[in-house]
């Protein structure tokens, strides 16, 4: 499978274990302290083929996606479950992620909408039980894993629902 945009990894085995399992470009990261330099070939590719922001599924991981769509808003998404992007020792990572997933993760690109579009409320995950009380990070698990949003705790997760157009249906539907 040929992707036509660049996707965004934190290192060098990321771009590895990505090029394994599709025909692509990469920029990488080099970890989350992203300097201006990497930013402005980040814009500068986003603007000429698009992006696809493909990080670990861990806290350093969502840190290089955040501040990539700060400076790139719009900028396609792909997510992996830090399930299945662990070795042996429990470290997490795109290089440690199954071909297939890393495959499919890049197949379910989303697109995020502006900001303003607001297609979740929070009382509606607060009475799904997704933001609050007990169960509610299992059950959030849950929703982002059948969802392919990555996993995000209670705040990300009304971000990430609005960002991606997703409905109370949707929603509904994942917690089954």
């Amino acid at each position: 499978m040929k992707i036509n945009e660049i996707v965004i990894v934190e290192g060098k085995d990321d771009t590895v274990r990505v090029k394994q399992a599709v025909d692509c470009d990469t920029i990488e990261t080099n970890g989350s302290a992203i300097n201006e330099a990497t930013l402005q070939t980040i814009e500068h590719a986003a603007e000429k083929r698009g992006v696809i922001i493909l990080t670990d599924p861990d806290y350093p991981g969502n840190k290089i996606r955040t501040t990539i769509e700060k400076r790139v808003p719009g900028a396609k998404q792909a997510f992996i479950d830090a399930s299945i992007a662990r070795n042996k020792r429990g470290k997490i990572g795109i290089e440690h992620a199954p071909l297939a997933a890393i495959e499919e993760a890049l197949i379910n690109v989303s697109t995020p909408f502006d900001s303003d579009v607001e297609t979740i409320s929070k009382q509606l995950l607060v009475d799904l039980g997704l933001i609050i009380g007990p169960g509610a990070k299992e059950r959030r698990a849950k929703v982002c894993s059948k969802l392919k949003i990555g996993y995000c705790n209670g705040k990300q997760l009304f971000h990430r629902l609005n960002a991606f157009g997703v409905t109370e249906e949707d929603v509904k539907k994942a917690i089954k």
